[in-house]
């Protein structure tokens, strides 16, 4: 009977952390990846709800007011993507311009839209609250 209740805890412990969220974007340390994975999951994820949880209150207002991933990304961004590969800037130069609390991302994006390539050059200002980055503006074109 013993037996039978630790294995009986054993899986109901394992059923519950196998129901841990995987669509926390929260939690990662680094504003590049963070800021990655906002546009990752606007455009290739169409997931307007992940992408919002990353976003300091007023800019997830503003996402979620929009409702579909393809109207954010038209009237927010201006670009649209059918699927697209985002890179951070890693050119050595200034990868990231970052203080204590907050960081500025510039981000390159390569895809394609109606089967014609696009490229476009994005960059975002983040915060860092309770410890954990959330964009906080899209700054204007650096072009």
């Amino acid at each position: 009977m013993k037996t039978f209740a630790k294995l009986s805890v054993l899986l109901f412990s394992l059923f519950l952390l196998g129901c841990e969220s995987e669509d926390d974007i929260t939690e990662i340390p680094n504003p590049e990846i963070v800021a990655v994975e906002f546009f990752n999951a606007l455009y290739n994820e169409r997931n307007v709800k992940k992408a919002a949880s990353v976003c300091s209150p007023a800019l997830a207002r503003i996402v979620m007011h929009y409702h579909s991933p393809e109207a954010v990304a038209r009237h927010l961004f201006n670009m649209q993507y059918d699927q697209v590969k985002i890179t951070p800037d890693d050119s050595g130069v200034k990868v990231r311009e970052q203080f204590k609390d907050n960081a500025t991302v510039t981000l390159y994006f390569e895809g394609t839209y109606l089967e014609e390539k696009h490229r476009d050059v994005k960059r975002v200002a983040m915060l860092q609250v309770n410890g954990k980055w959330v964009i906080d503006k899209i700054l204007k074109d650096p072009f």
